[in-house]
């Protein structure tokens, strides 16, 4: 309910012209806040205290009790839950807010300069240079012959059970192989940086 009201609000102000970026100095307005498709990615927040958190379970209100599979221990008693589930039907991922100390990192004075480029994602001040995955390139011919078999499959047009199952799981294929380059580039993107700040006291970025 908290995002629902926060989406109107912001939504109103954009028509009174009182907030920034879109809807301001003749922009057109935002639009007003529309159910997401049940195919498309899904997320539920949960807040307070209406859920409980066990060894192995966690229950959710008007859900019931779901097995969870834990990636680390919580260091605190965690203040919201958010369940993730995309499009591409994997299982749902439970994301915590929680309240911790930070750990400090080693004092240090080295520093290190960072110059992002188109053809090499990053050179370093060093004269090292970084060169990002291309997940899309290497499975573009593979997105391809998926998005072609899922065009000829016609939406619903008669009451046949099987032609809707394999346009779904043409769809499935589809959002399964946008996911896999999605976390290829997410865990090349983390891995980077967390080996970058672990080194370096000081980063300087190009603006």
């Amino acid at each position: 309910m908290n995002d629902l009201n926060q989406a109107y609000q912001n939504f109103f102000q954009s028509c009174k012209c009182k907030r920034k970026g879109v809807g301001a100095n003749g922009r057109s307005p935002l639009k007003p806040p529309q159910f997401k498709s049940r195919k498309s990615k899904q997320t539920a927040r949960f807040v307070g205290g209406n859920y409980k958190i066990d060894q192995d379970k966690i229950y959710l209100p008007k859900v019931g009790k779901i097995k969870i599979v834990w990636s680390r221990p919580l260091p605190s008693k965690p203040t919201s839950v958010s369940i993730i589930k995309d499009s591409a039907d994997r299982p749902s991922i439970a994301s915590f807010v929680v309240e911790t100390c930070a750990e400090y990192l080693p004092k240090t004075e080295s520093y290190i300069g960072i110059d992002l480029g188109i053809s090499t994602f990053a050179t370093l001040i060093n004269g090292d240079k970084i060169e990002a995955p291309k997940p899309l390139k290497q499975n573009l011919k593979k997105l391809a012959k998926f998005q072609r078999k899922f065009a000829k499959t016609q939406p619903v047009v008669t009451f046949r059970e099987t032609s809707v199952q394999r346009r779904e799981k043409r769809r499935l294929k589809i959002a399964r192989l946008h996911a896999k380059i999605k976390d290829i580039r997410a865990d090349f993107l983390h891995k980077l940086s967390t080996e970058i700040i672990r080194k370096n006291q000081t980063i300087v970025l190009e603006v």
